[in-house]
């Protein structure tokens, strides 16, 4: 078990350097912090832990002593407090952390649910959720289309709640998808209130189906709305004219599913 006592360490300035996405992408590996999210992981993608990072004051915790018990000490090491509060992004950190490899993207496979498509959502915190709540509603995947922030942003793991490991998440370009899903036969419902747009509650559909939700100010592109089959929308008994992106999109995602 290697310990690190030095902010200086190369290893520990490789680490903070994760919070970059050009980073991320460039040594396909991220961080993530916290007991939880490490337990998700231990479980789903333990093949994927490179190395574990522990805070040295917290071995007598027992939820280290469970991860001590469970993983391989020669990828273990244990930092000091000052280096543990470099790497946090949390402001009561746990002082636990993990460096994962960036699993190489699958090509997507046979469709046998529902997918939930995002153009160009830029609120991690959004698509955090999004992702958590497509894994309860029971969805088969997730895909970031461009524009989208990309899912191992620190703040859509937190809001993910480590459920990117229960669910597929792509990276694609929604056109070339929503040609595929629609040659299939399966339909395809936008997000956004025109004339033909129709409330979701007078929407059934039985089979597997695209949901598609736009970005928070601009809604869906011009683009991709010409290709969906229907428009839907969440009527309002107030008097706000529209809901977070994130909220609307788990109404329609448990009522369509």
């Amino acid at each position: 078990m290697q310990h690190i006592m030095s902010i200086n360490n190369p290893q520990v300035k490789s680490w903070r350097k994760l919070k970059n996405k050009k980073e991320r992408n460039k040594k396909k590996i991220y961080m993530i912090e916290g007991f939880h999210l490490i337990e998700e992981a231990m479980i789903h993608e333990s093949e994927n832990i490179k190395k574990i990072i522990l805070r040295d004051d917290l071995l007598e915790e027992p939820e280290i002593k469970k991860i001590l018990q469970e993983f391989d000490e020669r990828k273990l090491v244990l930092v000091t407090k000052e280096i543990a509060d470099g790497l946090a992004e949390t402001e009561t950190s746990q002082g636990v952390f993990a460096v994962m490899a960036i699993a190489e993207q699958k090509e997507i496979g046979a469709i046998h649910g529902p997918f939930l498509l995002l153009d160009a959502v830029q609120d991690p915190g959004n698509v955090g959720t999004m992702i958590r709540t497509a894994d309860a509603a029971g969805f088969q995947a997730v895909i970031l289309g461009k524009g989208t922030v990309d899912l191992y942003n620190d703040k859509t793991l937190r809001a993910a709640q480590g459920s990117h490991f229960h669910l597929e998440v792509y990276e694609a370009d929604l056109i070339d998808f929503i040609e595929v899903f629609k040659k299939q036969g399966f339909p395809v419902f936008g997000t956004a209130l025109n004339q033909k747009a129709k409330s979701y509650k007078d929407v059934q559909v039985d089979q597997a189906f695209a949901l598609l939700v736009g970005n928070e100010g601009a809604g869906i592109s011009d683009e991709l709305m010409e290709l969906v089959d229907q428009n839907i929308y969440i009527p309002m008994k107030g008097q706000t004219e529209s809901l977070n992106v994130a909220i609307a999109s788990s109404i329609l995602m448990f009522y369509l599913n």
